[in-house]
């Protein structure tokens, strides 16, 4: 409790010169003029009850992102159900499958159709009971609400209503949008992460009016009340129009009043605020759309295979009728068992037309077995155990987090094996939220010998490439090249040979991890900086890093550390650096900071006091940070640090002494993926700062448009004539394992996208840490030109710009002649706005697709929508986008698959998505592998069905015009109902669920693997139709071999002919044995549960046959004892079976061997090899077939390598030859 009151004391808001300065007149401004559409929302606030009737009644507070509800499941379901064409046919065929036109009993098509949609539509209301949950989780937390008489109480957030007041404690989410009315700092200011909506790491600063400061105590809202005039809900998060009417004034509102649900308090004790928007009319909410329904583009296709099936089946149903129709006619007469001379209208030879018409109704009945009813049902069930895989993949489960994967949906599983573009949020995402301090440079010397994450990468990458490659470089010794970490470029003048890296892993030197720390060099640690030269400026860097900031420290009582609450992770980075060098910030009053300097000339630690006389803070616009402070000697210095870029410019001729080797040192750095900041300063005398001063309080208490530009223009004048002190160069900690995934997921022929709300300097910087960017790489940064936004020719002349800016740069491109020249497109929100017009946007695509990395920055959840959408459509190719944070959930639903990230900043996105992981590092396993397994498993699992229904469907088509078009299936309905259902419908299942062309390691070890998936190499027309044929061929085998084996001859010993149930009953046999034993042939990867589902299928259709034979007559009909009495004891019974199984295979299997010894596809091959072991025998065979199967890619670390690599051979040649010319010059005499 001490700390927080000591901690209320400041008054934060005079740190800050542009944030949160509030001039003394500010609320005697005119209220802002509301009124007309678009400003009709009024609350009472402190009074809820008053929302409790229309008008004023508004949503709750309640948030969902189901796609269902009690009252519209049944109708949105029975939609989805039979919107699939299949499904449409069978509910007609079940409608007049009760009518006595059938040719099967009505149940045989009823009961399947209602099994097949039940059983859709319950995973369907599970899947929704599961978002259902979630959302029921978001809306139980708790909020404390003031309940009356200045007494507060826990709430859950779905009850919350508007006009409610609402305490918030620190790292807590705001249930709703929120007023701000005070905070436990005296002048209301706090502190908000907007992390979760936009991606910024930095932290926003709100303040609420003065008029209601007073209000920081739970008894002050006993009487409390005032009224909101404001906008009506709309979906910018950076706008806000109203008025507050409070003890008879009115006060205008703006932005920095108001706290934003899902946004996080940080750095301060508690808020208040008065709920304005609750639930779905939320700001965050109405960046949301509605939950869509996705099809993968494999369903979509089948739907025209279906079409294809449906044309194939009226066409052989014309066929029949006009047969049936012309058989009647001519030969009716004949046939006096029907007793044409009683005729009914099925069959009158007097009137054919409609005995035709009436045989169509029957025959597109009879051949329904053309479309596979079972195939829908099949295919979910293998969608859920799919995604039951998914779900207990124990390499996609987070030790430190314990969250595994989650398939939120199994409908997308094979595009998962699809996916050409990703589009990936930053923060959170690729990164999490926390920098370390590595390196720096002081004086022209660099310090610093731990690698960073991307160093160590390459440097791994690069050692297993020259392991690979050792004969490529001809003339060094493979003893000598040694890469332990990274490398150092430009160490060595002269050497031809690989660098050495020093990586810090020596046992002996390790310690506990400082959270924000990561340094390691002896030269400055533990006081041996005292011994380095320059130990003025060493001196100078370190007390910059720790009085240049706006941080409040917290003394952790237990361990007697401090602890920093700063804005940004980077500052809160350089405050620990500067604690561990020896310089603790230990103490901040309103007008000075406390030093602790561990080391002092006279060897004592010692607490030095600066006073701080003006604090200009960091913006987006000025890149960099001053602060102007009085030291205990009187001297009044300016300390500043910013993007380099910015600080070189402003230093005076005498301070540029380190300039040229610090900039040397900062590519350095860039190239190793770190974030790098300037430091410099410079020595004010008094008349010089009084006169300065002056100018700036004239500016900061100025009130007017041009108030801000005032300030900028005072501020440049004193950040001149700067003297450079060094560079701090901070990792900011990517998530785990993503260099190496973004390397693999490149490998795997990916293009990535990264979309943040983020600085444009932090994104690039970004971009380097996860090798998305690099040293070499062309930057082509589209940014919009100043202007005024409400003048239209001024918008012309932007547009035009912008035009003109992509147009140079796709001409650039083309004009491009170095094949190994990557191209990187850095783009801001402000030009995507013009970027993404109907007119332009093409255009954009087009200039994006050209280059390998993308990164669009300070771009609004709505642009990331946009932009997911234009990738989507316009390359016609299936996208996925990766998030973590409701700033992504547009994205995330607008993609044909969206990830979700279970992180620490809400569930949002992971509501919203179809799959959910912990990391984004099991992307690469959930697509490399799962993708890939899923989408071949689905491909050939759709195309042996229709191989199956084709090959059993049309075999009624030829013995019904076998037998004059009666009508007469050949089969008994018993077997009709078993085929799909039960014979063969679960060896397709494990088809499904266990195939594998390769195990997951191969697929790991060979990413190229997965581009079979983008090119759709199985399910294309070319194999669809293939297996259609297939089906053909094997009908007519099936058919018509049979038919010539048993037609003219007899069966039995005792001379019997076959009659047309040992026809069928035969015929049926040599289906179930030819359609198991194909995919028995197609299948690469056997587990037991396949060998008994295949070959159980046959022996069950053996075991039904007994049982159902020995059934009562009265129910088994003319099957009764077929097989014990008639067939099993025939032989032709068993040769026929024999000879057309084997006929009916050969094909596929002279195609595959074929295929496989002439035109192999890469699995292929590596089935070979793992098969004949030969991975295991030879090594060396494996790893250099593992490094031919690499792609060259753009991206990557390994694109550094291959840089380097090129470096390395371009020095090795140019030495070569000049030791050739030396050689050749005659020595001189």
């Amino acid at each position: 409790m001490a700390r927080g009151r000591i901690r209320a004391k400041l008054r934060r808001s005079h740190l800050y010169t542009f944030g949160c300065l509030r001039p003394v007149t500010t609320e005697s401004q005119e209220p802002h003029s509301i009124q007309g559409p678009g400003y009709t929302r009024i609350v009472y606030c402190n009074q809820p009850h008053m929302h409790k009737h229309k008008p004023l009644r508004y949503c709750s507070n309640y948030v969902s992102t189901t796609k269902y509800n009690l009252i519209t499941f049944l109708r949105k379901a029975l939609y989805e159900q039979f919107n699939r064409v299949a499904n449409l046919y069978f509910l007609v065929a079940a409608i007049l499958s009760v009518f006595p036109i059938s040719p099967f009993n009505k149940w045989s098509m009823i009961a399947p159709l209602i099994f097949v949609v039940g059983l859709s539509m319950a995973k369907e209301a599970l899947e929704d009971w599961r978002r259902f949950m979630q959302d029921m989780k978001i809306n139980s937390r708790k909020a404390s609400v003031h309940k009356g008489n200045g007494v507060f109480g826990n709430r859950a957030w779905r009850k919350l209503r508007v006009g409610d007041v609402v305490k918030v404690e620190k790292d807590q989410f705001f249930p709703a949008d929120l007023l701000f009315l005070s905070s436990s700092y005296e002048d209301g200011i706090c502190y908000v992460e907007t992390m979760n909506l936009d991606g910024e790491t930095n932290l926003k600063v709100k303040r609420s009016l003065e008029v209601t400061l007073p209000l920081d105590d739970d008894e002050c809202f006993k009487n409390f009340t005032g009224m909101i005039k404001c906008e009506d809900p709309n979906p910018n998060l950076y706008t806000f129009i109203g008025n507050l009417e409070y003890e008879r004034q009115v006060y205008p509102l703006d932005p920095t009043q108001i706290l934003l649900r899902d946004s996080k308090l940080r750095n301060t004790s508690y808020v208040y605020g008065v709920v304005i928007f609750t639930g779905h009319d939320s700001k965050v909410m109405q960046n949301a759309t509605k939950s869509p329904s996705k099809r993968s583009k494999i369903e979509r296709k089948m739907d025209y295979i279906i079409y294809i099936l449906l044309t194939l089946l009226v066409l052989v149903s014309l066929i029949s009728s006009l047969g049936f129709a012309l058989e009647t006619k001519f030969h009716m007469s004949d046939w006096w068992y029907l007793q044409p001379q009683f005729p009914d209208q099925s069959y009158n030879p007097s009137n054919p037309a409609i005995a035709g018409m009436v045989h169509l109704v029957t025959a597109l009945l009879l051949y329904g077995y053309l479309i596979p009813i079972s195939l829908y049902v099949s295919i979910e069930v293998v969608k859920v155990l799919q995604a039951t895989f998914i779900n207990q993949d124990r390499h996609m489960y987070d030790d430190e987090s314990g969250i595994p994967a989650n398939a939120r949906t199994s409908n997308l599983n094979e595009e998962l094996g699809q996916v050409d573009t990703i589009l990936s949020d930053k923060t959170g995402t690729l990164t999490c939220n926390q920098m370390d301090f590595l390196k720096c440079s002081i004086a022209g010397t660099s310090y610093g010998v731990r690698s960073s994450e991307v160093e160590m990468a390459a440097a791994k990458q690069m050692a297993v490439d020259l392991e690979e490659q050792g004969s490529a470089i001809s003339g060094v010794s493979r003893d000598k090249t040694k890469v332990l970490g990274s490398w150092q470029s430009n160490k060595r003048e002269s050497e031809i040979e690989l660098e050495t890296v020093v990586t810090s892993k020596d046992e002996k030197d390790q310690k506990l991890p400082i959270r924000g720390f990561s340094f390691e060099d002896s030269r400055l640690l533990n006081g041996n900086w005292l011994n380095e030269p320059n130990i003025d400026v060493l001196m100078l860097f370190f007390r910059i890093l720790s009085v240049c900031h706006t941080a409040i420290p917290e003394l952790n009582e237990e361990t007697g550390i401090y602890t920093y609450e700063a804005e940004s992770p980077d500052e809160a980075a350089f405050l620990v650096a500067a604690r561990e060098f020896g310089f603790e910030f230990c103490k901040r009053t309103q007008s000075s900071v406390f030093i602790h300097e561990k080391y002092s000339s006279s060897g004592q630690p010692i607490e030095r006091e600066f006073k701080i006389l003006n604090l200009l803070d960091f913006t987006s616009k000025r890149k960099r940070m001053s602060v102007i402070v009085r030291d205990e000697e009187g001297q009044i210095l300016l300390l500043c640090k910013g993007a380099d870029s910015i600080i070189f410019d402003r230093l005076s001729k005498s301070g540029r002494m380190y300039e040229e080797v610090t900039s040397k040192h900062l590519n350095e750095y860039g190239e190793a993926g770190l974030r790098t900041l300037a430091l410099a300063y410079k020595k004010l005398d008094e008349s010089e700062y009084s006169a300065w001063n002056n100018e700036f309080l004239k500016a900061k208490t100025s009130i007017g448009a041009d108030r801000d530009a005032m300030l900028e223009r005072v501020s440049d004048m004193m950040e001149r004539d700067l003297i450079l002190v060094g560079a701090t160069a901070v990792e900011d900690k990517l998530q785990k394992g993503v260099p190496q995934c973004i390397y693999k997921l490149a490998q795997a022929g990916l293009k990535i996208w990264v979309l943040t709300g983020d600085k444009m300097e932090t994104a690039i910087n970004i971009g380097f840490a996860c090798s998305l960017l690099r040293q070499g790489m062309k930057q082509i940064c589209i940014t919009a030109m100043n202007s005024d936004s409400s003048n239209q020719d001024s918008k012309e002349a932007v547009r035009e710009n912008i035009v003109m800016q992509i147009t140079n740069a796709s001409r650039m491109i083309k004009l491009e002649k170095d094949p190994h020249a990557a191209f990187a497109l850095i783009i801001d929100g402000k030009t995507l706005t013009y970027a993404l017009e109907d007119d332009m946007k093409h255009q954009f695509l087009a200039l994006a697709v050209d280059c390998a990395s993308i990164i669009c920055c300070r771009v609004s959840p709505k642009q990331k929508a946009l932009v997911t959408r234009l990738v989507k459509e316009g390359t016609g190719k299936t996208t996925l986008a990766i998030g973590d944070g409701a700033n992504d959930v547009g994205m995330i639903q607008e993609a044909d698959i969206g990830v979700g990230i279970s992180g620490v900043e809400g569930m949002q996105a992971v509501m919203a998505s179809d799959f959910s992981i912990a990391q984004f590092r099991f992307l690469e396993r959930l697509l490399v592998v799962h993708g890939h397994w899923c989408y071949k498993r689905i491909a050939q699992m759709i195309c042996y069905f229709f191989y199956k229904n084709i090959a059993f469907g049309l075999t009624l088509f030829y013995f019904e015009a076998f037998t004059g078009f009666s009508g007469q299936s050949v089969y008994n309905d018993s077997y009709l109902l078993l085929f799909n259902v039960v014979l063969t419908s679960l060896p397709v299942i494990s088809l499904g669920v266990f195939e594998q062309d390769v195990s997951s390691e191969v697929c790991l070890q060979f990413p190229a693997l997965y581009q079979q998936g983008p090119r759709n190499l199985f399910f294309d027309w070319y194999r669809i139709l293939g297996w259609m044929g297939n089906g053909v061929y094997s009908s007519l085998v099936i058919f018509f071999l049979n038919i010539a084996i048993f037609h003219d001859q007899a069966f039995r010993a005792g001379g019997q002919t076959a009659d047309m149930d040992v026809v069928g009953t035969t015929m049926f046999t040599c289906i179930i044995w030819a359609v198991n034993a194909q995919i028995a042939l197609t299948m690469s990867h056997f587990t037991w549960i396949q060998h008994l589902l295949v070959w159980g299928s046959i022996a069950t259709w053996y075991i039904f046959l007994v049982l159902y034979g020995l059934m009562p007559p009265s129910i088994s009909g003319n099957v009764h004892e077929l097989l014990v009495e008639a067939l099993a004891s025939a032989p032709l019974y068993w040769i026929a079976m024999f000879l057309v199984v084997v006929a009916c295979n050969l094909p596929y299997f002279a195609h595959i061997s074929i295929q496989r010894t002439l035109n192999p596809l890469d699995h292929h091959i590596i089935q070979e090899i793992k098969y004949y072991r030969k991975d295991v025998e030879d090594e060396r065979m494996w790893t250099r077939e593992r490094s031919k199967a690499r792609q060259e890619t753009k991206i990557g670390f390994t694109a550094r390598v291959d840089a380097k690599i090129r470096q390395l051979r371009g020095k090795l040649q140019k030495k070569q030859s000049t030791l050739d010319v030396q050689h050749v010059m005659p020595p001189s005499s």
